[in-house]
């Protein structure tokens, strides 16, 4: 479900403070029924045993398919468009307290970078010729007294060319990819294994 984007600037999350020169472009959220305060970490593995782009429907794996071809086509994605080459890694920007914080990589296929881990936000990020762009992952309360997933993406374009290539993708990106990553990502919570209680994956 698509946000407001107060939904994410109203929230005290460090990622603000590492941000300030990027665009907020869409803040999306995922519902996570019966979670609580402390289940960030729950449901952060829940999306790497979902897995990334791969396991996605044909229309969003098409999608990924035809932007990986694109940017070999076009050099888009070559090593010395990254971060660390043509931009600087957000993780140069982070204060003595969150250097101490994990980095631990995301779902299997994912092509971000991670920045840092908390108990309720986890960024990470991804830069090639076009644009410079930030995934962050935030635990929120709701109105319904649990918690949910929220996600935010932070974009800084590569001149003309980045600008362009974010408005042609508009689309594709709310119509198409983020409703099919709502489905995954609501799926891997419902189905998440809690060896805890001793159910099984599926069973709640």
């Amino acid at each position: 479900m698509r946000l407001p984007h107060t939904a994410h600037t109203a929230r005290p999350w460090r990622i603000h403070e590492l941000t300030r020169d990027f665009r907020l472009e869409d803040v999306w959220a995922f519902r996570t029924p019966g979670a609580g305060p402390d289940d960030f970490p729950a449901m952060l593995a829940a999306l790497r045993e979902a897995g990334g782009p791969e396991r996605q429907s044909a229309p969003v794996r098409f999608l990924f398919a035809l932007r990986w071809k694109l940017g070999a086509l076009f050099g888009w994605d070559r090593p010395t468009n990254g971060v660390g080459t043509r931009v600087r890694s957000l993780r140069e920007r982070l204060p003595a307290d969150l250097r101490k914080a994990p980095d631990t990589p995301g779902s299997g296929g994912d092509p971000f970078t991670p920045v840092y881990e908390l108990d309720d936000e986890r960024a990470s990020e991804l830069a090639n010729t076009t644009v410079h762009t930030v995934m962050h992952l935030g635990w929120a309360p709701t109105d319904r007294g649990e918690y949910e997933l929220r996600m935010a993406a932070l974009v800084k374009p590569n001149g003309l060319l980045g600008r362009a290539y974010m408005a042609a993708i508009a689309p594709f990106r709310r119509f198409v990819v983020y409703p099919a990553l709502t489905r995954q990502w609501e799926a891997a919570w419902r189905d998440r294994p809690r060896p805890a209680d001793g159910l099984r994956p599926g069973n709640r």
